[in-house]
């Protein structure tokens, strides 16, 4: 039988400077991120122990720590440098998605958001 197995953080806040406009660039602003993970975690379903689950919650805050000290152009190239992240400290996960949100990129919408999904090649 099949599995594919998730895991799920969403509504990540965090502050980085991203944009290409000079105004953009003086501050940091918001971006919201969520990450789906799939990895195998029948281990761990079974186990019931924490060594066998991935530590998701060290990878947040790794995460975290690159989004913060990241200094990007384009969302674009903050998503696939999330990737890159999750994929190095991540060594169980098997493929990724992410979801960066800029809620102040357009003054007439809510938000706007880059999806990338990549698997470990």
């Amino acid at each position: 039988m099949a599995m594919t197995d998730r895991i799920s953080i969403e509504g990540l806040r965090l502050r980085a400077v991203i944009g290409v406009h000079e105004h953009e660039r003086a501050q940091r602003q918001t971006v919201v991120v969520d990450l789906r993970l799939e990895t195998d975690l029948e281990r761990a379903g079974r186990s019931d122990d924490l060594a066998d689950a991935p530590d998701y919650d060290a990878l947040t805050r790794t995460v975290a720590a690159h989004v913060e000290a990241s200094s990007f152009q384009l969302v674009e190239a903050l998503a696939r440098s999330i990737l890159e992240v999750v994929f190095e400290a991540a060594p169980r996960v098997t493929a990724a998605w992410v979801r960066v949100e800029k809620p102040e990129a357009l003054a007439r919408a809510r938000t706007v958001a880059i999806e990338m999904r990549r698997e470990r090649g």
